[in-house]
């Protein structure tokens, strides 16, 4: 069953689409805001996005570019302008399927269809990608390390993954609860600190001399991917 991300702030025109979509046996999410989309995306897999122009935080062009920095996701933007200037600047963005407001939920189903007919047909499963020791399946939700696949719990591998996306580049700890704990409102700091020293563990026990996670006092984390 397709996967479809709806991001629209307006809940009369959300309830509708909801309601086409999953008469249609569409598996259907919904988010009011584009922060609430990235952080769906993240865990979650979805096959296709329908994303308002309009949104109150991240513009619906913006939320694109930021969806498609891990997977090439099928777009579909939603808007109230039918300015020629937005349709181009939608569709250099990769947009597949520009639908302008107001507009039938059946034609946007059947614009759902076909596009998901048009990418699936045509999709390859997408490569493990090796960052010196480590290789992410991004796709699979799995990571190897030094060629053994890690066991780890689904914040682990959020922490690791989220480090894995910027090599060196150090993550403060307010930056890592966002992209990995940002559906749990009652966690705090420490558990960032806690899943660091559960997921060293587990890295340690492969390669006891090495530690790729690096601690920078008063700043955050940052992980190491080179051979040593």
């Amino acid at each position: 069953m397709p996967t479809i991300l709806l991001v629209e702030d307006e809940a009369a025109i959300a309830d509708t689409v909801l309601y086409a979509l999953r008469a249609e046996g569409f598996d259907a999410q919904h988010c009011l805001t584009g922060q609430d989309a990235l952080r769906a995306a993240r865990g979650q897999h979805h096959d296709l996005a329908i994303l308002d122009v309009g949104l109150p935080d991240i513009g619906g062009f913006a939320l694109c570019r930021e969806l498609r920095r891990e997977r090439d996701l099928p777009v579909i933007f939603l808007t109230a302008r039918d300015a020629e200037a937005d349709r181009v600047l939608g569709l250099e963005l990769g947009a597949d399927d520009y639908v302008v407001k107001p507009f039938s939920p059946r034609e946007l189903v059947a614009r759902v269809r076909a596009l998901l007919r048009r990418t699936q047909g045509h999709a390859e499963p997408s490569s493990p990608r090796a960052t010196g020791v480590f290789e992410h399946d991004a796709e699979g939700l799995r990571i190897r390390y030094r060629g053994h696949a890690l066991d780890l719990t689904r914040y682990e591998y959020g922490l690791l993954a989220a480090l894995l996306a910027r090599p060196g580049a150090v993550l403060s700890r307010a930056q890592l609860m966002d992209r990995v704990w940002g559906d749990a409102l009652d966690s705090g700091d420490r558990t960032v600190d806690t899943h660091v020293k559960t997921l060293r563990a587990k890295l340690r026990a492969l390669a006891p001399d090495a530690d790729p996670i690096h601690t920078h006092r008063g700043l955050g984390y940052s992980l190491d991917t080179a051979e040593r």
